[in-house]
This record gives structure tokens, C-alpha cells and sequence, in this order.
């Protein structure tokens, strides 16, 4: 997760949502997002 871009991971993070995959691995980008502290770009669902 680390070696991607800032875009190319929030993109994964809605797609994610979209194509309702495992919430193990949403929560998993979700805390990339706050580990790089994104929150302004996205609206976290949990």
C-alpha cells in the first residue's frame, strides 16, 4: 500500500466500496488514508 500514489489509492478505496469487497480490506486501505492523513479527500465510510 505504501507505494501508491495518493490518487491511486483513494481511487482503490472507492472501488473497493463499489464492487463491495471483503471489509477486512477496506479497513485496510482506510488505515493507509489515515496513516497519510487524507482525510480531507475522502468522506470514510466507518
Amino acid at each position: 500500500m505504501r507505494k501508491l500514489s495518493d490518487e491511486l489509492l483513494i481511487e482503490s478505496y472507492y472501488k473497493a466500496i463499489e464492487l463491495n469487497l471483503s471489509e477486512d480490506f477496506i479497513n485496510l486501505i482506510e488505515s493507509e488514508i489515515r496513516r497519510r492523513s487524507l482525510y480531507n479527500k475522502i468522506k470514510l465510510s466507518s
